[in-house]
């Protein structure tokens, strides 16, 4: 299933990447990929969790899983920034992602 996850979360972070961009330019980030990465991102951690209660005691797991919740925590600030029709200041984007990398290069470490 890990193999699952990181293909998951490698299509969010594309997704991430292009909303980053959007909103590098000044424009605000389209809804539809919004609410795609959203729910890429969301399977990816329901698809953790159950690997982490699998307890394959690897701690590298649990690590990743913390990581992407703050990400995910990040991510629910920024989409309340975009519904009241702001576009969100790059500083909080750059945390978001990188948290979010941070989580998916730990979990990439589980392959080495």
């Amino acid at each position: 299933m890990l193999t699952y996850l990181i293909i998951v979360l490698a299509i969010a972070a594309v997704g991430g990447v292009v909303l980053a961009m959007k909103i590098f330019s000044g424009q605000l980030a389209p809804w539809p990929l919004s609410i795609v990465h959203a729910l890429l991102g969301a399977t990816g951690l329901v698809m953790l969790i159950m690997l982490v209660l699998e307890g394959s005691g690897d701690g590298r797991l649990t690590a990743a899983l913390g990581l992407l919740v703050v990400a995910a925590l990040g991510g629910f600030y920024l989409a309340s920034i975009h519904v009241k029709g702001s576009v969100a200041p790059k500083n909080v984007v750059l945390i978001h992602a990188g948290v979010a990398v941070a989580g998916f290069l730990t979990l990439l470490s589980l392959f080495i």
